[in-house]
């Protein structure tokens, strides 16, 4: 019996956003990073006995983790689906903020919609993936929608309220 899980080879949906600055990352890495890593690397080593020289250790683990992080997204890369973030004016689409009332709490939020690789509940960013957003993807001002928690759970929001938002550029791609 295989007990290995299954893993989903379409990767991950980005937009041409995403690319770009997984692109700019990759870029970086191998130009600046890199390029550090090894001359930290260089200096260490230089200092005598590497038995018990903490800063060599730290430099070659600081260099194996940038050359990790490069392959990780180009592995993204290379499996990723390239979606379109484009929506029409009256729809909740990526990359817009919607306001959402919450029956259940009595409460008002506000939350922009993005990739996966660019979630962070923390600063109100949530992924399309998400219950929440995948519940409010495509909708309009004034949908009630019932956001499907999984298990037969779920609860009732209200789209309140959409604000066309294109500039992503202070999101961050998410760490592994």
């Amino acid at each position: 019996m295989n007990l290995r899980p299954v893993i989903d080879n379409m990767g991950e949906k980005l937009t041409k956003s995403d690319v770009k600055k997984i692109e700019e990352e990759i870029e970086h890495r191998k130009l600046v990073v890199r390029r550090d890593a090894i001359e930290a690397v260089k200096e260490a080593r230089a200092q005598g006995d590497l038995s018990e020289n903490f800063e060599y250790y730290a430099a070659k683990k600081e260099k194996n983790q940038n050359e990790s992080r490069i392959r990780y997204l180009e592995k993204m890369l290379k499996n990723a689906t390239i979606i379109d973030d484009s929506s029409n004016d009256d729809e909740m689409g990526i990359n817009n903020t919607a306001e959402v009332y919450f029956e259940d709490e009595d409460e008002t939020e506000k939350y922009r919609l993005v990739t996966s690789i660019r979630g962070d509940i923390l600063n109100n960013l949530i992924s399309t993936e998400s219950p929440l957003g995948h519940a409010l993807l495509g909708h309009k001002e004034g949908d009630r929608i019932y956001v499907d928690t999984g298990d037969g759970n779920g609860y009732y929001v209200v789209l309140k309220k959409i604000i066309k938002t294109s500039d992503d550029s202070a999101d961050k791609i998410r760490r592994y």
